[in-house]
């Protein structure tokens, strides 16, 4: 059996890929590390009845304790996706958004360092900051304020982008360094405050859909079964390939009109109404692939239709 360790096992992304990894690869024995802070148990249920899926329950920021150490013993492969990603989430304690990003990935680089597993961060397109230049190629370094509401997170993902980077040319390890852009899905968090899940919950609801500033911002969306074929590709690529790579799609569409496509996709007869842009929220967001095109094979396949047809029917028995 191949051991493979997923933080942040029991949220959005984690979930979904613990779910892939158990019904792709049948040599796969999965342990889900989780401090349950924004991981719900209710993501993992259907995975519980798999005897190769496990659960520790774990907050990275501490070290592992020697008993945690020889259930990990063996390790081939670890996803590093631990972290709060919305912003509600991560700045309800900024001090421990930082510290999960930083202690954390310094203790998973130990295990693999240890174990000589291949490691995978899952870092984002918040590294880029409100970007100067359109579309975010990887070789960009970024415009982040660094003492803004959003840097606990920005930030910290550059840092275990370093360390990681620091570990693979000081120790040999084995590193991959994924950049996430926004993503949708089955297993979205209602609560989470992003703007699909805002949206569609708001339609649901015959609410007022609410766009903050004036929607002409941009996002590029990318369903999660996409997102998570690019990650596992990632993980398998060849030897001293370390990324960063973006991963997202390159279909750029502004707030307002993902507003009007979830409200024709719900039929729902929701107003939009506006309110004030928050602090540091990025204005444009649209990923270059081309590294992901060449070196991984990797494309998103799924609309923008079909994607949010099965997010809103995912929301749909959510609520029921």
């Amino acid at each position: 059996m191949k051991k493979i360790v997923v933080t942040g096992g029991a949220g959005f992304l984690g979930a979904n890929l613990c779910r892939k990894l158990l019904q792709e690869q049948a040599d796969a024995e999965v342990i889900c590390i989780d401090n349950f802070f924004t991981g719900r148990t209710c993501n993992i249920e259907d995975l519980r009845q798999d005897s190769r899926f496990s659960v520790l329950r774990h907050d990275i920021v501490d070290a592992f304790t020697s008993k945690e150490l020889a259930q990990l013993k063996g390790v081939r492969e670890i996803y590093n996706l631990a972290c709060p990603a919305s912003p509600p989430h991560y700045q309800a304690d900024p001090v421990h958004t930082t510290m999960t990003s930083v202690l954390g990935i310094y203790h998973m680089l130990e295990l693999a360092r240890i174990e000589e597993a291949r490691i995978l961060q899952a870092s984002t397109s918040e590294v880029y900051g409100e970007p100067e230049v359109h579309p975010q190629v990887e070789s960009y370094r970024g415009n982040v304020n660094c003492d803004g509401i959003r840097a606990c997170y920005d930030e910290g993902k550059r840092c275990a982008e370093s360390l990681m980077f620091d570990y693979h040319r000081t120790y040999g390890v084995e590193t991959k360094i994924i950049r996430i852009f926004n993503t949708y899905g089955p297993g979205m968090d209602p609560k989470d405050g992003r703007v699909v899940s805002n949206f569609i919950l708001e339609c649901l609801k015959g609410k007022p859909i609410t766009i903050y500033g004036d929607g002409s911002q941009t996002r590029s969306l990318c369903y999660v079964d996409d997102l998570l074929e690019g990650m596992v590709r990632m993980m398998a690529s060849e030897s001293g390939f370390t990324g960063p790579v973006n991963l997202g799609n390159p279909e750029e569409q502004t707030i307002k009109a993902i507003a009007e496509r979830i409200r024709r996709l719900t039929e729902s007869k929701s107003e939009i109404i506006y309110q004030p842009l928050p602090e540091d929220d990025p204005t444009q967001r649209r990923p270059d692939i081309t590294l992901a095109v060449e070196k991984l094979g990797w494309r998103p396949n799924i609309s923008a239709d079909e994607g949010l047809k099965h997010t809103i029917a995912y929301f749909q028995a959510f609520q029921s």
